[in-house]
């Protein structure tokens, strides 16, 4: 055990974290050039175009230190995104230490401070390391500076690294064997495993990664899971190198994969403790806990006949991410569909993408929508995540939505942007700190449902590009919420239904009329596009109708011939709309639910 070390790279988005992580495979020998390419660790092409980590993924590295000794160390690598911060934490509580990377040119971020907090929750070693030192804007001294100030880390021990060009990485190897502490545990006891990770192997079922703190676990032994209580036998263990690498056990300290039979991913929670059936463990490991969507929307195919292709797609892509929470939904104008529950709005941007390239679907997603709740007069609480369920009014004692803390940090100079863009979002009890001279960190209190739509797209035009966010839920609040439907001639497209603020009711109602009107075809008849709330009309866009004109053979004469002939054509167009029906094309639905101009 005195030979492993368990340690994770922690960064703010585009800092350099796969880059690192392929410098240390090459350092380590686990891939010669021939079979090199970018971002090694991030198997999916999504993740490589983004630049970002979707999935975790772990690597055993085998390493020979300054001392002579061999060392085993394992990099667990974590999702970059706040969507994924609970698989953070598990991969976290599998570690010893952190590297935490700074970029040398953009110094400390919103998410680095976000990792160095989940980072002493864990009690883990922390070692700064400052990358990108080759760029010409690199700033080290600024980087040292606001490692000391804003994260109150000692400077004087960062690892200066540039992972692209490969300077400093044998110091940074130095630093996670000198710094980073042995796992502890004890061999002789009862099994106890973490599992962080798990994905599906078409061949093998499910693949579950686990970091082991006491016992040992090998092939054939008989686990248990403690979450749920499904009881497999054990196939295979192993170490993970590029490819998995069957080993014949893994005890205290290890980091490996287990292969028991498991189905799909769904089978298995992330943060759940495995042990033996004939020799349980007395109680699990901390911090588990069951992953609730935050986020909603409703997927329907573009043609109703790929609505079972659709549900295939569904069910292959639910095995690799057991995230997704998904539901059989219809809808009068879209057809059949399904309501689907996500972590946030990367994660839907993610499985969007995923079903149209992998799957080649053609679908339509729902505006995004939150979780409320509502507290009726009857003394019964609902929640809601679907417009089509709001209970009726008159039966609604209090309505309140989730609130979520937002950390904003940005130059100075935006202060005022910002200040006004979280306050047209009804953000409240903001606060501002100065981590450091030249930049601001606001806080705000907003509603998610307001940061659901563009907020990230905005705070990086009203920053020029140089603000980071970060958010963490905290709370229900009550609030004046109201359901705002659209009527073409007076029927109801459900699909189109939002719940909002009553004092933002009537903005989005213009909005959504004024797109539709642009988008939908002109017909013989006049068509009323309205926005109401119950009963009663807030919005309206009226579409006029084709007109011949009937008065061009009138040359002079008598101005009632006129009249005759168009009072004789208005009848007609009344007529022909009440036998009129108004199809919706697709693209007015995208062009309704596409982000939304203020």
């Amino acid at each position: 055990m005195k030979k492993i070390r368990n340690f994770s790279i922690v960064a703010h988005i585009d800092h350099g974290k796969s880059t690192l992580a392929d410098r240390l495979l090459q350092e380590a020998g686990l891939v010669d050039e021939r079979a090199f390419h970018d971002q090694m660790l991030d198997s999916m092409d999504l993740e490589r175009e983004r630049g970002i980590t979707i999935k975790s993924s772990a690597v055993s590295l085998a390493y020979k230190g300054t001392d002579g000794r061999e060392y085993r160390l394992n990099l667990i690598d974590t999702p970059g995104h706040v969507d994924f911060s609970y698989e953070v934490s598990r991969a976290l509580a599998a570690c010893e230490g952190v590297l935490l990377l700074v970029d040398a040119a953009q110094g400390v971020e919103a998410q680095t401070m976000a990792n160095l907090y989940a980072a002493m929750e864990h009690d883990l070693v922390i070692i700064p390391v400052i990358n990108k030192i080759d760029l010409p804007a690199a700033d080290i001294e600024m980087a040292k500076e606001q490692i000391e100030s804003d994260l109150g880390l000692d400077a004087q021990g960062a690892v200066l690294c540039s992972a692209k060009q490969g300077l400093g990485i044998d110091k940074v190897f130095e630093a996670v064997i000198e710094r980073i502490p042995p796992p502890s545990g004890d061999p002789e006891a009862p099994l106890r495993a973490l599992i962080f990770d798990a994905f599906y192997d078409p061949f093998r079922g499910t693949v579950v990664a686990v970091r082991v703190f006491d016992g040992n676990l090998s092939a054939g032994n008989q686990i248990f899971l403690m979450s749920n209580g499904a009881v497999h036998k054990v196939e295979e263990v192993g170490l993970f190198r590029l490819s998995r690498e069957p080993a014949k056990n893994l005890s205290a300290g290890m980091v490996g994969y287990v292969i028991a039979g498991i189905k799909t991913v769904s089978d298995v929670a992330i943060g759940d403790t495995v042990t033996l059936v004939d020799r349980k463990a007395t109680e699990a490991l901390a911090g588990f806990k069951s992953v609730k969507p935050v986020v909603f929307s409703s997927i329907y195919p573009v043609a109703s006949d790929d609505y079972e292709s659709l549900s295939e797609a569904l069910e292959k892509y639910k095995l690799n991410d057991a995230a997704l929470i998904y539901q059989k939904d219809s809808s009068a104008a879209l057809g059949l569909g399904f309501r689907c529950g996500f972590l946030g709005l990367l994660h839907l941007d993610i499985v969007q993408e995923r079903l149209e390239r992998e799957f080649d679907q053609s679908i339509i997603m729902t505006s995004p929508s939150v979780r409320y709740r509502f507290k009726l007069k009857n003394g019964q609480q609902i929640e809601i995540d679907n417009p089509q369920d709001y209970p009726d009014p008159a039966f609604i004692e209090e309505s309140l939505e989730p609130y979520i803390k937002a950390s904003i940090l940005a130059p100075d100079r935006y202060i005022g942007a910002i200040m006004k863009l979280g306050l047209d979002r009804r953000g409240v009890n903001s606060n501002m700190t100065y981590p450091t001279p030249g930049r601001v960190e606001i806080t705000f209190e907003i509603p998610l449902a307001e940061i659901v739509y563009d907020f990230y797209d905005k705070l990086k035009t009203v920053t020029q590009g140089y603000g980071s966010f970060d958010y963490e839920l905290i709370d229900y609040r009550p609030n004046r919420l109201v359901k705002v439907d659209i009527l073409l001639n007076g029927e109801k497209v459900d699909a189109l239904s939002v719940i909002v603020h009553k004092d933002r009711a009537r903005a989005r109602a213009l909005n959504m009329c004024d797109r539709l009107r642009d988008e939908l075809p002109r017909q013989q008849f006049k068509i009323a596009i309205q926005g109401a709330i119950g009963g009663e009309i807030i919005a309206r866009s009226t579409i006029s109708a084709f007109r011949k004109d009937v008065t061009a053979k009138c040359y002079g004469g008598d101005i009632t011939r006129k009249r005759k002939l168009l009072e004789k054509q208005k009848k007609g167009k009344k007529r022909m709309k009440m036998v009129g029906k108004i199809e919706v094309p697709q693209s007015a639905f995208i062009a309704v639910l596409k982000t939304e101009d203020d």
